[in-house]
């Protein structure tokens, strides 16, 4: 009884620290996986003795290989084909190429900077060829980088994993058993792809196939299902082959994230929580596993080894499986920057250490603390800094251009000409065949669709825009779409035309979607003013002198029901208003003002007739009424 409650004690501190880990690392927005390092190595034997992971047993190995089960096959079903198909090339060669540039880099910097003998060099280099989803994708959810970069990372870092760790256990199989033929070997690295890679295939067809028919299973059950279905695969495949499964669970994954299953989204979030609990329990235990003597012992050689990864192997592997594809330089040397390694070299070089001293040869602990020295190094430097070395290359998300617009009314195809002209992509998305055939007619790409299909808003290409407007006639629909998109596919700016109040409206939706343009909108109404030519399409830009006066002066108009606020122009950058933006000095703003005058009265001032209504200077909104500056000083005294 007192050695199981001991186990169940591990097992309880693991949970509750690993949690603990996740909290402080999502308010600080950092990688959790430094919090998850420095817990666990804090209630390891070496500092405070809480957790001793070596009480497992046998069970540490099982909970292992479980949880990266769960972890790859998470990876897998979160791949976007269709990012991947715009770098399809440079993933290619990564997974291939790059794996062979970093294990040869790697040995050769292992064993003449750390002084490993060949054999281990080599060893620890299959060991840290692979990157890890565990570390990349939450790395990538702080820091939004634009969408081809995060596709290559995630790419990489879920399609290596299996590879990297199929190519370990052949370099500790050659290790082991010095006198095999190396054609055995190699054929041993493309047997276990293969037989994983086909079970895996046909295991993700047939759970999609259950999950389509199944209609009598509950959500709760079907989820089950594909977990039970998962960790099945994975240990059939294991039985076939050793370390096949791990290649099954990615394929699994992605196969049945191709299959288009019914609710695949809440599918999506129960894996993604399964995944981040294994995540902080298997860095947890594995890290108090590790004895702080054995890193300190490495010597500067081996940190030498770790920065010569780090500052030479990376960016040459990159720059070769990059030569030939779109991305810049900018975007060339982000990726170069960003390679922590995770769990899945963690767990691994764990289960290596074991079996080296087990067969009596020396090195296992070295290796062990090679390893996790090389997780700590990529991810303290890389990951805490990847935030800062985007915006100086300029590449987040946050630079995206272009627009999706759900709602083919008169006054989003205005906005879409508005984007359209300065040169950015627009897509309309609506259910009216006659809106849809009037947008068409004026240029315009149009999809005749509902918003709430995500096959057509990733053909839209919302995956890649930097707006989403929804502005249907329903103010309520409006935030349901904008939600969904913002759940789905994450653009940096989701806005929305919807009541102030809404009942359906929480502050975490709040924090997802913007309320676009103003708080009361009528757009019905302003709808009727475009189609009646009740309206004047007019700029200002906000100037340091008199600003409060003018801004002043604009929200009148606004709160009157006079004036509407389309577009705003700041830093270069042209943005759909929303209804709570502060305007700054120096921002150029784009509205439509009503104007009540008959047609023929307009005609007489000298108003165009045509159709397209065009930008201008509007005295009604430039001449602004308290015009004087020197009126300010008396005012705030009053």
């Amino acid at each position: 009884m007192e050695a199981s409650f001991q186990i169940t004690l591990q097992i309880v501190i693991a949970v509750l620290a690993g949690t603990l880990a996740q909290l402080l690392a999502a308010f600080l927005k950092v990688p959790s996986i430094v919090f998850l390092l420095l817990f666990g190595i804090v209630l390891g034997p070496d500092v405070s003795g809480l957790l001793h992971p070596n009480l497992l047993g046998t069970g540490l190995e099982v909970i292992v290989a479980l949880c990266v089960a769960v972890i790859l096959f998470e990876g897998g079903l979160n791949l976007e084909l269709r990012d991947l198909g715009k770098v399809s090339g440079s993933l290619r060669n990564l997974v291939t190429l790059g794996t062979l540039i970093t294990l040869m880099g790697g040995g050769m910097a292992a064993h003449w900077l750390g002084e490993f003998p060949w054999p281990i060099a080599f060893l620890y280099a299959s060991l840290v060829v692979v990157t890890g989803p565990t570390v990349v994708s939450p790395l990538l959810k702080h820091v939004k980088v634009d969408r081809q970069v995060a596709a290559l990372l995630e790419g990489e870092g879920v399609l290596i994993d299996p590879v990297g760790a199929i190519l370990a256990v052949v370099v500790l199989d050659t290790i082991l058993n010095a006198h095999a033929n190396p054609s055995i070997a190699i054929s041993g690295l493309f047997l276990r792809l293969g037989i994983g890679g086909a079970i895996g295939a046909a295991g993700g067809w047939l759970l999609g196939f259950i999950l389509k028919r199944g209609n009598f299973l509950s959500e709760d059950l079907k989820n089950l299902v594909v977990l039970a279905g998962l960790w099945g695969l994975f240990a059939l495949a294991q039985s076939i082959r050793s370390e096949s499964g791990l290649m099954a669970t990615v394929v699994a994954g992605i196969v049945l994230n191709a299959s288009s299953v019914p609710e695949e989204r809440l599918l999506r979030r129960f894996k993604g929580q399964l995944t981040i609990l294994s995540v902080s329990v298997l860095f947890i235990l594995l890290s108090a596993d590790l004895s702080l003597d054995s890193v300190l012992a490495l010597g500067w050689g081996s940190l030498y080894t770790v920065l010569v990864l780090m500052f030479v192997v990376r960016p040459l592997s990159i720059s070769l499986c990059t030569l030939n594809s779109d991305l810049n330089w900018r975007q060339k040397l982000f990726v170069s920057w960003i390679a922590p390694r995770g769990i899945v070299s963690a767990s691994v070089a764990s289960l290596f250490s074991i079996l080296l001293t087990q067969r009596g040869i020396n090195g296992g602990d070295s290796i062990k603390a090679l390893v996790f020295l090389t997780i700590m190094m990529t991810v303290f430097l890389q990951g805490l800094t990847a935030s800062w070395v985007a915006r100086a290359l300029q590449i987040t998300s946050q630079e995206a251009t272009g627009v999706v617009i759900v709602g083919c009314n008169s006054l989003s195809r205005l906005i879409a000409h508005l984007f359209q002209d300065r040169g950015e992509s627009v897509v309309l998305i609506d259910t009216d065949p006659e809106a849809c055939r009037i947008a068409e007619q004026q240029g315009l790409r149009v999809f005749l669709s509902s918003g709430l299909d995500t096959r057509v808003l990733e053909e839209a290409g919302l995956t890649s825009v930097g707006t989403f407007l929804a502005m249907t006639s329903n103010g309520e629909v409006n935030l349901v779409l904008a939600q969904r998109a913002a759940e789905e596919f994450a653009p940096p700016r989701v806005l929305a035309v919807f009541p102030r109040d809404p009942q359906a409206s929480t502050a975490n939706n709040k924090a997802k979607v913007q309320q676009a343009f103003v708080s009361h909108l009528h757009i019905k109404t302003w709808n009727e003013y475009l189609s009646e030519g009740k309206v004047r399409l007019g700029e200002t830009a906000l100037k340091e002198d008199g600003f409060a006066f003018q801004q002043a002066h604009l929200q009148v108009l606004i709160s009157s029901g006079d004036l509407m606020p389309l577009l705003m122009e700041r830093d270069d950058r042209f943005l759909v208003v929303p209804a709570t933006e502060e305007w700054q000095a120096g921002d150029r703003i784009i509205y439509l003002l009503h104007d009540p005058r008959p047609n023929l009265l307009k005609r007489l001032s000298g108003a165009s007739p045509s159709s397209r209504l065009s930008l201008e200077k509007l005295p009604e909104v430039e001449e602004v009424p308290i015009a004087s500056p020197a009126l300010e000083v008396p005012l705030e005294k009053a």
